[in-house]
This record gives structure tokens, C-alpha cells and sequence, in this order.
């Protein structure tokens, strides 16, 4: 079974649709602290991808040093070629290796962020505790992540996989409901940590357009798993795709305007008081 590899071009399809979660969530962090050497702000950014998001960071916080860390070579690749270096403001971008699963803070941080990441990697909120103690008095975590599990996109692929004809290959390689938590229990999470938090979930109407733009949209995320374990087989690849993209056409028709994708997301900012 090939590892699945994360595509930037074909996640950076639907850039904007997708930058607009953290766009909402960044606006909702407060103004963070100078960092404890009286510099400005040090940001960390898990799960950075190929760095389009990493950069409307500083465009928040124009004098900030910016770190983005992911597992994905290519991604890095893009994201240092597109992102890196000094910024207008006078901060700075760069990219380190790091996964997200074993990730501890090396440094302080007056902020550490993550977007549409967590999702990937199971028993996340176990983690919370370590990222949290490297904030300074202030400082904020802040994360948001698709809590749509349920929703045809899903629940139709893993269907299809754990079908007769494919179960063999793809049973239980596909995530559940489980792979996030609710709100309310990311909120029970952080407050126990002694963080002044904010926890929310939207529903968001995304209007695609093209020939089968919600098959192009989980392509570049949630349908990865598949194309690695089914990338030795071009001829299986094409079946499952073709099943699955009748499926989706059933469960999210096209319109005069386009083809709408309800997707919900949930947020936390999560604030260590000063």
C-alpha cells in the first residue's frame, strides 16, 4: 500500500474556499504580547501545508517571526518556495519538518495555530497540555477543524470502502466521527487547563463550480487515504473514483450557479490569562 502524499496543486484548487475558516479564526484572536525578550511575536502554524495560510498571518501580525511545520516534503517544498523570508512588516516566514503527532514546543510561543490538521491526528487533545504550557501570559492557542464526518462526502466514501467489493483493501482505512471532538468537549478540554476559551462551529455554504468539484475538492484532502492504497492500481483507482463520484453527483446535484457544499468546521481560541 503507497503512502497517500499530499498534492499542493491539488489541494491549492479550492484556496480560497478553504483559507476562509482561517481567516475567521485568526480574527478572532486577541492582540498577542511582545515575546518575553521584548521581540515581537514568535507564531507557530502545525499542519502548515503549502503555506497560503501561514502567510495571512502575517498580514494580521506584520512584525511576527513565523514558523510553519508539516510532514509533507512536497508541501514544504511549495510553501518555502511560494512563502519564505523577511516580510513588508519586518518579520519573517520559514518552514520546518515536523509531525504534527509528536510535535513539542521548543521555544515559547505567543501564539500557536493550526488549521484543518488536527483532524489527522488521532488523540490530539492529549496533546493540548504540552502545546499549551510553552504559552506565554497572553498568548493563544487557536485551531479549527471539519467537523462534517457525517456528512454525504464521508459517509458515502467510507460506505463504498467498507462495501463487499472493496473492503479487502480499503476496510477500515478511512476516518470516523471520532477524528475531532465536539465542541462542547474541546471547550471542557481547555478550560481545564486554565485557559480563557472560546469554542464555536459554522456551517459553511461553499458554491463550487466545474465538472464534479466536490470529488476535486475531497481529492486534495479527505479521499487521500484512498488514492494511496489504491495507487499500484490505476484500474482500481479509476472504479472506486467512478462509484464514488456517481454517488456524490446523487448527493450534491448541480445547479444553475453551481454545485453547494455544505461543510461544517469548529473553532477554538483558547487564551492563557495574563
Amino acid at each position: 500500500m503507497a503512502t497517500a502524499a499530499w498534492d499542493p496543486h491539488q489541494y491549492l484548487r479550492h484556496r480560497d474556499h478553504r483559507a476562509r475558516p482561517f481567516t475567521d479564526l485568526i480574527a478572532r484572536v486577541p492582540v498577542l504580547p511582545t515575546a518575553q525578550d521584548g521581540h515581537p511575536p514568535h507564531i507557530a502554524d502545525l499542519g502548515c501545508g503549502p503555506g497560503n495560510a501561514t502567510a495571512l498571518l502575517t498580514e494580521r501580525w506584520p512584525t511576527a517571526h513565523v514558523t510553519g511545520f508539516d510532514n509533507s516534503p512536497d508541501m514544504l517544498e511549495r510553501a518555502r518556495r511560494d512563502h519564505s523570508g523577511p516580510t513588508p512588516g519586518g518579520g519573517s516566514v520559514d518552514f520546518a519538518h515536523a509531525d504534527v503527532t509528536t510535535w513539542i514546543p521548543e521555544r515559547p510561543y505567543e501564539l500557536i495555530v493550526s488549521n484543518a490538521t488536527l483532524q489527522w491526528v488521532k488523540g490530539h487533545p492529549d496533546s493540548f497540555a504540552a502545546w499549551t504550557g510553552a504559552l506565554t501570559p497572553g498568548s493563544t492557542f487557536a485551531f479549527q477543524v471539519p467537523g462534517n464526518f457525517d456528512a454525504p462526502s464521508h459517509v458515502l466514501m467510507r460506505d463504498i470502502a467498507e462495501s463487499p467489493r472493496w473492503r479487502s483493501r480499503l476496510g477500515g482505512l478511512l476516518r470516523h466521527g471520532d477524528a475531532v471532538l465536539e465542541p462542547a468537549a474541546y471547550l471542557a478540554g481547555l478550560t481545564a487547563l486554565g485557559l480563557d476559551t472560546d469554542v464555536w462551529e459554522t456551517t459553511y455554504l461553499h458554491l463550487l463550480h466545474g465538472p464534479d468539484p466536490v470529488l476535486d475538492w475531497v481529492k486534495g484532502t479527505g479521499l487521500r487515504p484512498v488514492l494511496g492504497a489504491l495507487a499500484d492500481d490505476p484500474e482500481a483507482l479509476e472504479a472506486f473514483t467512478t462509484e464514488y463520484r456517481d454517488a456524490l453527483r446523487a448527493a450534491y446535484p448541480a445547479t444553475e450557479h453551481g454545485t453547494v457544499l455544505p461543510f461544517r468546521r469548529v473553532f477554538a481560541v483558547a487564551t492563557r490569562p495574563r
